[in-house]
């Protein structure tokens, strides 16, 4: 009588991690998500590790989250994984201002992002 299981939405050699609400414009998180695509995790990790964005430890934070779903809840290997996907999206905005000359008003936008990453497991070619 129980509903039907969900479906995933990822395929099964793969995992996801996402994370919301990061105090950085998309634009700024997308130079850093550009950094990862398509390299294998452990490279992805040492670039973040010494890269001189601020948000890049979030990112890490992000990815080290990813790597830890496709072992613990789908069982994969953790050395044949590599970045699938790391894509940016819009969130919220704080509108601030400031008074500025002749009674005007400083318009002040604090954006907000998200992100997310799909990791793949590949298999080595030898």
């Amino acid at each position: 009588m129980g509903k039907d299981k969900n479906p995933r939405r990822v395929a099964d050699n793969e995992a996801m991690s996402k994370l919301r609400m990061l105090r950085t414009s998309p634009q700024k998180l997308n130079l850093v998500a550009a950094m990862i695509r398509g390299k294998k995790v452990d490279k992805a990790l040492a670039d973040l590790t010494f890269s001189n964005k601020r948000i890049s430890q979030d990112v890490k934070k992000c990815l080290q989250s990813a790597i830890a779903n496709a072992e613990n809840n789908h069982n994969l290997d953790v050395d044949e994984l590599v970045v699938a996907e790391a894509y940016v999206g819009k969130n919220l905005t704080l509108k601030r201002g400031r008074p500025r000359a002749r009674g005007r008003f400083g318009k002040i936008i604090k954006p907000f992002s998200e992100l997310t990453i799909k990791v793949r497991q590949i298999e080595e070619q030898a």
